[in-house]
């Protein structure tokens, strides 16, 4: 299979909250409409869409999971120091985010901590 492109799409319940959650912490916003709002991650520019649950689990052909509940998956977004780790803890937490676990070492070379959106939607942040 050859693709030309990949990205994510994620079901929110309310898009002024999600937009404002991701402008606050700095990612840039690449539209919205009224089913959903779409930012760029990292360099490369990989999108995410977070969609209105109703308008995007038809399309999924089955229910979407409750996040507060379980996982669905997690995506790592890599930071450039540990200062950098502990400055975007600081700001996810002002942003209305939950911090599930805080900044910490996880072996020879790796630093980071995990947080989930206003929707339960898991990122690590990770420098290694």
């Amino acid at each position: 299979m050859n693709t030309k492109k990949i990205w994510a799409n994620f079901s929110v319940q309310n898009l002024e909250r999600t937009t404002k959650f991701y402008k606050q912490i700095g990612f840039k916003h690449n539209g919205d409409s009224e089913q959903l709002t779409s930012f760029f991650f990292g360099e490369e520019n990989f999108i995410i869409h977070f969609f209105l649950k109703d308008a995007l689990e038809p399309g999924m052909k089955g229910p979407i999971i409750d996040t507060k509940a379980g996982n669905e998956i997690i995506f790592t977004l890599s930071a450039d120091s540990k200062e950098t780790v502990n400055n975007w803890e600081k700001e996810v937490q002002q942003a209305g985010g939950t911090i599930v676990s805080r900044p910490e070492e996880f072996g020879k070379g790796y630093y980071g901590f995990v947080f989930a959106d206003p929707d339960g939607h898991r990122f690590n942040v990770f420098y290694m």
